[in-house]
């Protein structure tokens, strides 16, 4: 019974937050705050779910300006988990394909998010220069997730590039955000599911070397995100 009442609640939420962002976004379409503003309602849905999210963020990290944050991608409990960790200035990089989602993709475009076609190389590029250019022109921070899809209790996936390219081409930091284990931590028909984890790290700088890839950087990021993530998970088992 509580699962059900809980996934009833989580969707009437979610949804009247869409709406209300959807409106919202019309008034100021593209805002460099919409996004933020957001989500920090959709963080709040976790407590309607039993479970608290800790946010973690170092002093080296806090009014750094534009930076291209990478992200672990578990479920879809993200849009709900990893909204709480959003900064102001902030824009996400998702599939093209969440345009057609009634009123959330209305919502997410209008907001100011950047959508991508992964099936059109050509495409994918061009979208990748317009990044680059809300970053620079528009003094924008970009949320990406490198794995490119869920992990759903794989562990950290192998990294994809785009999010180191786009970094290097527009010589701003990437700034890693890990977030504890949530696959088979979250169940609905449990009162309590704990506390979830999400921690910044000190920024990666780009060095003008232009002998180092985007591969090496992003092999950097993923063995820094893959330790941090241990130590999170063992920190919350020990919580227990």
């Amino acid at each position: 019974m509580l699962t059900i009442v809980r996934f009833i609640v989580m969707s009437v939420a979610f949804l009247f937050i869409c709406i209300v962002s959807f409106f919202y976004s019309l008034l100021r379409p593209f805002h460099r705050n919409n996004v933020y503003l957001t989500s920090k309602y959709l963080g709040k849905v976790t407590k309607l779910l039993g479970f608290d999210v800790e946010v973690r963020i170092p002093e080296s990290v806090k009014n750094i300006g534009p930076v291209v944050y990478v992200a672990n991608h578990q479920d879809n409990y993200d849009v709900f988990t990893m909204a709480n960790a959003v900064q102001p200035g902030t824009v996400t990089v998702g599939k093209k394909s969440l345009m057609w989602i009634p009123i959330f993709g209305q919502m997410y475009w209008l907001a100011g998010n950047i959508l991508i076609d992964r099936k059109n190389t050509s495409k994918a590029m061009s979208t990748m220069s317009i990044t680059v250019n809300k970053i620079t022109k528009n003094k924008l921070s970009v949320w990406m997730f490198p794995e490119g899809t869920r992990s759903k209790g794989r562990g950290l996936l192998p990294f994809k590039t785009g999010a180191f390219r786009t970094a290097q081409q527009a010589k701003v930091p990437i700034v890693p955000i890990c977030a504890s284990n949530q696959e088979d931590t979250i169940k609905l028909g449990r009162w309590n599911n704990g506390k979830i984890i999400i921690e910044l790290l000190d920024p990666i700088y780009i060095t003008e070397d232009n002998n180092v890839s985007a591969r090496t950087i992003a092999d950097q990021a993923h063995a820094l995100m893959k330790e941090k993530i241990r130590q999170l998970d063992e920190e919350i088992a020990k919580g227990k």
